[in-house]
């Protein structure tokens, strides 16, 4: 797949920790793992729009297309 997603940057610029994230977003730590490991096969809209109010960013900072 050729999506980055880069909710690992974030977090350590925000000096976050992954179960602080989940808490706050509302989803577990395993599925946070599952989208900083890139093997998330799609994400809500209502999740994505969780992500970047906890995380104050658009999602354009999140995920990122890569050619192959």
């Amino acid at each position: 797949m050729a999506i980055r997603v880069n909710i690992d940057l974030l977090l350590v610029q925000r000096k976050m920790s992954v179960g602080e994230f989940a808490q706050a977003v509302g989803i577990t730590p395993a599925n946070v793992a599952v989208l900083k490991n890139g093997r998330a096969k799609a994400i809500r809209f209502s999740t994505l729009d969780a992500i970047c109010r906890t995380l104050d960013c658009q999602p354009g900072d999140i995920l990122e297309w890569v050619d192959d």
